[in-house]
């Protein structure tokens, strides 16, 4: 009997420490948990804001502008010098109506341009990265067209099409041509030679290995390029404006620099420069979607 006692006592203690040690379990994951969601909560907004691509651009903006305004009134510039931030967006605010046409116009040019040299300068690259003798005859022309300043091109474009948007759609196209044109050929042979080597083993046809190895190997290098080329496209429209036009952003700058128009000049510039950065992300929002499947779009996610 005694060491039957003995047994269940035992037994009770060890029942006991058991149901202590569950109960301390529990308690520190709950512990674990609840400081968790408090560091979660603490760096949550820091870590979403760091994600964010929209927030510290425009929190970066609103700094310039701020310093610009203070800067200003502080040291009293004169506004025929350099105009309050404030004073502009008041210009372009009131009289948004009469920029946007000449918005559209420019656009329009930079668009055009824009894919009329990008497409010219992707069919050069496939047919160079397919033949050096090409390569070597082509690419020291193109080479000519880039190092020429389109500003000495510019007015002999005037002469030859007119004061409409053909010249500048040329300005444009030129002007996008050149990185367009090296990106695709260094896109179509950067391909890795045992994938091409197996696509030969299995007979595949050229189009074939163009299609499903060198495109979408060289859409990393096209999309690049691409983003430098949408800027540049802007800047070949406003450069044929400035050489003869009577409408477009660039037009209205040139008028308004010649008539000390500065809040004028400012809110065309302003115009410009928010058309740039829509045109950037918006090649930027279909490179991500396109390149969804690559390494570099899965690092950044």
């Amino acid at each position: 009997m005694k060491g039957g006692d003995e047994h269940m006592m035992r037994q009770t203690i060890l029942e006991s420490d058991n149901k202590a040690a569950a109960a301390a379990a529990v308690e520190a994951v709950q512990l674990t948990k609840r400081v968790q969601s408090t560091d979660s909560g603490r760096g949550g907004f820091k870590a979403w804001f760091a994600q964010s691509s929209f927030f510290p651009p425009l929190l970066a903006f609103i700094g310039l502008f701020l310093l610009w305004e203070l800067g200003v009134r502080l040291f009293n510039i004169n506004p025929l010098v350099l105009p309050t931030p404030s004073s502009v967006l008041v210009e372009l605010v009131s009289e948004f109506t009469f920029y946007l046409p000449h918005t559209w116009v420019t656009l329009y040019e930079a668009v055009i341009g824009f894919l009329a040299g990008t497409l010219i300068a992707f069919i050069g690259g496939i047919l160079m990265a397919h033949s050096r003798l090409l390569e070597r005859t082509l690419l020291p022309i193109a080479i000519l067209a880039n190092v020429t300043p389109v500003v000495a091109i510019a007015p002999l474009l005037m002469i030859w099409f007119g004061f409409g948007a053909m010249p500048k759609i040329l300005i444009s196209a030129i002007i996008t041509f050149f990185p367009m044109l090296v990106n695709s050929i260094t896109g179509f042979r950067s391909i890795d030679e045992n994938n091409y080597e197996f696509m030969r083993s299995l007979h595949a046809s050229k189009l074939e290995i163009f299609m499903k190895l060198r495109l979408p190997n060289s859409l990393p290098y096209l999309f690049s390029a691409a983003r430098t080329c949408v800027s540049l496209s802007v800047i070949g429209a406003v450069v044929g404006e400035w050489s003869g036009a009577t409408e477009g952003l660039g037009n209205l700058v040139m008028l308004a620099g010649n008539y000390m128009q500065m809040q004028r000049m400012f809110a065309a510039i302003l115009m410009l420069a928010i058309m740039g950065i829509f045109l950037t992300n918006l090649v930027r929002l279909i490179e991500r979607k396109v390149l969804s499947w690559h390494v570099s779009e899965q690092r950044n996610d």
